[in-house]
């Protein structure tokens, strides 16, 4: 019971990283009020940018990447949790500096975790995991500015990640006309399937226009490329329209007249999941876990093993990767 199973990212030489399945003991675990033994995690790209040594990211290798985990509390020193409660784990330090949910156990504070909605398995929760989350915060804050299905198109860029993939599909849920955008226009049936009415290519967004406006398209987006992509899509809201910016796949930089602000009333608004008080995450998980069943995760999702996470992490950094990537850990 002492050993376990993880990935582990270590620098083979300067400069170049490589991950492999390894044996490690709890002892070896940070402290925390939690032990917890891993189910299910999923991968992200930030765990594909922890494997490959982003120093941004984690600042000492060797090191276990994985920001989700959910599983079942194993030992706990903290009167909330109790030993066999199902719990999810995503953001704060997990899978950054702190070993990660690509293992068998995990030992963090109490104050991660969130007790798992009963309707939720642990394998549901990580087809959800970090991106469930950051598309669910990003469609609340749309509606928080009054985006309503009648009101016209919602655009979703980089949709066939795993963001996109759920916020097209929560979106259509509600009953908003989405139209996605991806560089994998050969993806437009997948697309379509979750709810999509319309795919573009992202090529027709990533064209820099040197006008200060351009023709109203979309009542609200949910971005997750960055740069000029959402440049495109400020200078293109309907007047008080709304983009919710998750993302930062194409750059983190911005370059923007104010033109759009003060001529349209439109709104940027920032979504993070990482940070969000406990309480919060916890209303979230419990909104995600009354809508899954109508949600197409088994549609979304690919299972693989740890094993099978090295090959997997190098097709997410070369942008080969399309929905949810599920990593089965634990029994």
């Amino acid at each position: 019971m002492n050993q376990f199973r993880a990935l582990q990212t270590s620098e083979i030489r300067d400069g170049l990283y490589g991950s492999s399945v390894v044996t490690r003991s709890i002892d070896q675990l940070p402290e925390g009020e939690l032990l917890i033994a891993v189910h299910y995690s999923s991968l992200n790209y930030k765990d594909a940018l922890s494997a490959s040594g982003h120093r941004g990211i984690t600042r000492h290798y060797p090191h276990t990447p994985g920001v989700d985990a959910a599983g079942v509390v194993q030992a706990s020193t903290h009167p909330d949790f109790t030993p066999g409660m199902p719990v999810v784990v995503t953001g704060y330090d997990l899978g950054m500096n702190t070993a990660g949910g690509f293992a068998e156990y995990i030992r963090v504070p109490a104050a991660w975790a969130i007790p798992l909605p009963t309707e939720l398995s642990p394998r549901e929760a990580m087809i959800l995991g970090t991106a469930g989350l950051t598309a669910a915060i990003a469609v609340d804050k749309l509606q928080r500015m009054g985006l309503l299905p009648e009101q016209g198109e919602v655009l979703v860029t980089g949709a066939t990640g795993g963001v996109g993939s759920l916020a097209v599909a929560l979106l259509a849920r509600l009953g908003y006309e989405v139209v996605a955008s991806s560089g994998k226009i050969e993806q437009a049936d997948y697309l379509s399937k979750l709810g999509a009415k319309r795919v573009i290519d992202r090529d027709t967004l990533a064209e820099r226009s040197p006008r200060a406006l351009l023709k109203p398209l979309w009542q609200g987006a949910i971005d997750t490329v960055g740069g000029d992509t959402l440049e495109q899509i400020l200078k293109s809201l309907n007047y008080g329209g709304s983009v919710a910016c998750c993302g930062q796949l194409s750059s983190t930089s911005l370059s923007s007249s104010i033109m759009p602000f003060i001529l349209r009333g439109v709104n940027l608004l920032g979504v993070d999941s990482v940070e969000l008080a406990p309480a919060i995450k916890a209303a979230f998980w419990r909104r995600l876990a009354s809508s899954w069943d109508s949600l197409p995760l088994d549609l979304i999702a690919r299972e693989i093993t740890l094993e099978e996470l090295p090959a997997q992490i190098e097709r997410m950094l070369a942008g080969k990767s399309v929905g949810r990537v599920l990593v089965r850990v634990g029994a």
